[in-house]
């Protein structure tokens, strides 16, 4: 190949058409369809697009970060064109920029930030585009009870009970950083800040507040299971729609 640059990728996509970001030799992924579109735009160039971090099947981004090597002849604005123009609607590359190649997507990232959208069942209809990134949800008997109790998901500790068991995952342990949540009229937005997350970990957390406010459990059964580093069965999973990897946080360079 002749002289490469390293270029990053702002991608967001609806993700309930796809697996998940990562690739997979039988389903649909958001990882192959861009590494598809470079394949199309170099006429037959593989390579691979190396993505910030996994998201599961279902659950959206407007910011996952990615990085591919490929000629260096190409403008970033170019690219990201020629990249769109090759993609479905799903998915967009909303920025390209030339990194030094030593930036790493995943490697070089210091935290996420993913919200979650819940519209209580019953409540009056979203516009199409908001409906497919919120998550219809039978009401809490008190949405600002379990909305006080967001804060306690702070912190440094083992999320095993949040996860499921990986071979691939060498430790469960991560921090969070900010856990808060808006109540609104007719639904909840929340949002974490951590410096990564595990497989399921924020649905299970969302789905652990929802299981209190319907009244299955009560505050001190949640700070058990924060306290634990068992795997744990009992724990909803809200479903994906509702989940959107909003932005992938990296260290300022020094000048």
């Amino acid at each position: 190949m002749a002289t490469t640059k390293r270029f990053r990728l702002v991608v967001a996509y609806l993700g309930g058409n796809y697996r998940g970001w990562q690739r997979q030799d039988n389903a649909p992924s958001v990882q192959r369809e861009v590494e598809q579109a470079v394949t199309a735009v170099f006429r037959g160039l593989t390579v691979t697009v190396e993505g910030s971090g996994r998201t599961d099947a279902g659950v959206h981004a407007t910011g996952q970060v990615a990085h591919v090597d490929l000629p260096a002849t190409i403008p970033p604005a170019n690219l990201q064109m020629a990249l769109n123009h090759n993609l479905p609607e799903t998915v967009r590359v909303l920025s390209v920029a030339v990194m030094p190649q030593d930036f790493h997507s995943r490697k070089s990232s210091r935290g996420k930030r993913y919200a979650y959208h819940i519209r209580w069942d019953g409540a009056p209809a979203l516009v199409p585009w908001q409906t497919l990134r919120t998550a219809h949800i039978r009401p809490p008997r008190d949405p600002e009870f379990i909305a006080a109790l967001v804060p306690l998901f702070q912190g440094c500790r083992d999320w095993a009970p949040f996860t499921v068991a990986d071979p691939v995952t060498r430790t469960t342990v991560r921090t969070v950083f900010s856990a808060k949540a808006v109540v609104r009229p007719f639904g909840l937005r929340l949002e974490f800040i951590g410096d990564g997350f595990l497989r399921y970990q924020v649905r299970r957390m969302v789905g652990a507040l929802l299981r209190v406010g319907w009244g299955h459990f009560d505050r001190s059964w949640l700070e058990t299971l924060l306290a634990s580093d068992r795997h744990e069965s009992d724990i909803y999973t809200a479903p994906a729609r509702g989940l959107t990897l909003e932005h992938v946080y990296f260290r300022t360079p020094r000048a």
